[in-house]
């Protein structure tokens, strides 16, 4: 781990030992000595899942009520009509063999990848290049998708994408530093409830076993439950 900065180690000296109601917990974020940037504003979720049970994988994604902060770069794969309505809904690059390319080829520059069902067998060997980079189009988050324009417009209006990691853990943006305490708290209670209503019932014991939130150069802030 590298050396923190002295605005860091500031910020740690004001980090809440114990954990607050959410509200509290973004007036103690936004108490940290600020940036020159933006901070992205972050939830961190610890669920007491078990990562290698099929059955008790979380993954999902939902539109937050104040967007995300950022305009999304989203490409698609998609033909005819539903390229079109792709392109009219926003995408930033829509296209198919030469799309398919261009991401073999290793560029990246997005941050969503939608396809059409009929792009698959198009997209499913660039699982290489977007796998790793969690860009895969999946049908389970949502992008792959007959619909790909009302997902286009999903993602433009700020929605996040999440699964859980080796740890079960689960992860998202939930908005910007600048963003009132209202709009940060609305915009946390939306996708901490809706990882609630994913408990698997298989899991036993408690689920959610703890809630944090941090920015991009800031101590985290543990929320009570």
């Amino acid at each position: 781990m590298g050396k923190k900065s002295k605005r860091y180690r500031a910020s740690l000296e004001k980090q809440p030992k114990n954990a607050l109601p959410l509200s509290e917990a973004v007036e103690a974020l936004k108490k940290y000595d600020s940036t020159k940037f933006d901070q992205t504003v972050e939830v961190h979720m610890r669920l007491g899942v078990d990562p290698n049970q099929a059955d008790q994988i979380i993954r999902g994604s939902l539109v937050l009520p104040n967007g995300i902060g950022k305009t999304q770069r989203v490409v698609v794969f998609a033909k005819g009509d539903a390229a079109k309505a792709a392109e009219e809904a926003g995408a930033d690059q829509v296209g198919q063999e030469d799309l398919a390319k261009k991401i073999k080829d290793g560029w990246t520059d997005f941050d969503v990848c939608i396809a059409a069902p009929d792009m698959m067998g198009l997209v499913g060997p660039l699982g290489r290049v977007l796998g790793p980079r969690g860009l895969m189009p999946s049908p389970r988050a949502g992008t792959v998708t007959p619909d790909v324009a009302k997902v286009v417009g999903e993602y433009k209006a700020g929605k996040v994408e999440f699964r859980n990691d080796k740890g079960g853990n689960v992860h998202a943006m939930v908005g910007k530093m600048s963003f009132d305490t209202p709009k940060l708290v609305e915009n946390i209670k939306a996708f901490t409830n809706f990882v609630e209503g994913l408990k698997p019932q298989s899991v036993k014991g408690a689920y959610v076993r703890g809630v944090a939130i941090c920015a991009t150069m800031s101590p985290s802030v543990r929320v009570t439950g």
